[in-house]
């Protein structure tokens, strides 16, 4: 039996090992950036993953959801930054990219750490009833002012809520005409970072790394004041 190859391309046998934690560029990961530029799968853009790595190491999230998994490329990522025995709940409502993203999963050796959800992220959402210590939003951009709500619900005091690609092709704040086929995504974009930027609840802060990250931090009852 072929033994599990983790995301760094070394080999894992089911007695466990050592884990490097997960690199862009490197070993599996690797694979799935050449994967993905060839069957024009949209993945986290480097910078983006970098971010994500500097954000787990301070924030040390011990169960991440992820909305929109796509080929599993940035919850493989993400594994690299849970706390020991942290978990990765991922949620994809395409089914072939449910089948890829569970086989680099297997080669990766984390199948019991990353769970693949197959469904439409509104409906999954709502019936989630576990809290989580970081959410990242990558799903269908357009509905993120939909997705919001149950994401807020999820996410803990103290949390961290991360929505990428939140400038949409620099369109969000460009402030030039947008052409027909974009006109409801981008107004709906606008329209949840408003949100983000009005919410009591959250501290947000909007970085132009990428195609643009929002970093919206839940505040615990006692900073509810300040």
């Amino acid at each position: 039996m072929t033994e599990p190859v983790n995301a760094n391309g070394s080999g894992c046998g089911t007695d466990g090992c050592s884990r490097k934690r997960p690199r862009p560029d490197e070993g599996l990961l690797n694979e799935m950036e050449q994967y993905a530029a060839q069957h024009y799968v949209p993945i986290i853009k480097r910078d983006t993953a970098e971010l994500l790595i500097v954000l787990g190491r301070l924030v040390k999230p011990v169960r991440i959801l992820e909305v929109g998994t796509a080929i599993g490329y940035s919850a493989i990522l993400l594994s690299g930054i849970l706390a020991p025995g942290g978990r990765i709940d991922t949620i994809e409502r395409d089914e072939d990219m449910v089948s890829i993203a569970r086989e680099y999963i297997r080669r990766a050796g984390l199948t019991d750490t990353i769970a693949v959800i197959a469904g439409d992220a509104s409906e999954v959402l709502a019936c989630l009833d576990k809290t989580y210590d970081m959410i990242f939003l990558d799903a269908a951009k357009g509905q993120y002012p939909v997705f919001l709500p149950e994401c807020l619900r999820l996410l803990r005091s103290g949390g961290l809520l991360i929505s990428d690609n939140v400038l949409f092709m620099g369109m969000v704040d460009s402030g030039e005409p947008v052409g027909r086929k974009k006109r409801t995504i981008v107004n709906n974009m606008r329209t949840y970072l408003e949100t983000l930027r009005s919410d009591p609840l959250l501290d947000t802060s909007i970085l132009p790394v990428g195609d643009g990250v929002a970093l919206s931090y839940k505040r615990m009852e006692t900073e509810m004041n300040r």
